[in-house]
C-alpha cells in the first residue's frame, strides 16, 4: 500500500449502499465501517477512492448475501483533484470485493474505469484493471 499523491474527497458516508464493479457474486454493498478512519465524536466515518472499508452484501448471489466483506473504493461521483491540478469525477460510485484484508481481490473482471490512486495503492487490483484513468 502506497501513500496517495492527491487529496481525496471522502465522498461515501458509513451506511451508504455501493454497487461492486467486479464478478464477485455481490451486487449491492453496504458500507459498515472505513479501516485506519478516525474522527471526532458524533461525527460519521466517510470513504473515498482507495480506502479500504468493511462492507455488507445487501443483493447478490445466495450465498453472498448477509456476509461481511472487505471492498476498496475504485470510483465515486465527488471530483476530487490530482497534484498537477486536474479534477476528477465519474459517472458512479462503485468497489471492488477482497478475498482479504491484504488487497487481493476475489473477482477476476472488473467493469469500468479504475482510477488511478485506487490502483497505485492497491497492486492487486491494478494487475486486474484493464482501463486506469
Amino acid at each position: 500500500m502506497k501513500a496517495v499523491k492527491s487529496t481525496i474527497t471522502r465522498a461515501i458516508p458509513v451506511g451508504s449502499k455501493i454497487e461492486t464493479c467486479d464478478n464477485s457474486g455481490a451486487k449491492i454493498i453496504k458500507i459498515i465501517s472505513v479501516r485506519g478512519h478516525k474522527t471526532v465524536k458524533g461525527q460519521r466515518q466517510a470513504a473515498g477512492i482507495g480506502h479500504l472499508v468493511q462492507a455488507a452484501v445487501q443483493k447478490g448471489r445466495p450465498d453472498m448475501r448477509k456476509q461481511v466483506v472487505f471492498a476498496v473504493i475504485v470510483r465515486q461521483k465527488k471530483e476530487f483533484n490530482r497534484a498537477d491540478g486536474t479534477r476528477i469525477k465519474f459517472e458512479d460510485n462503485a468497489a471492488v470485493v477482497l478475498k482479504d484484508d491484504k488487497g487481493n481481490p476475489k473477482g477476476t473482471i472488473f467493469k469500468g474505469p479504475v482510477a488511478k490512486e485506487a490502483a497505485e495503492k492497491w497492486p492487486g487490483i491494478a494487475k486486474i484493471a484493464s482501463i486506469i484513468v
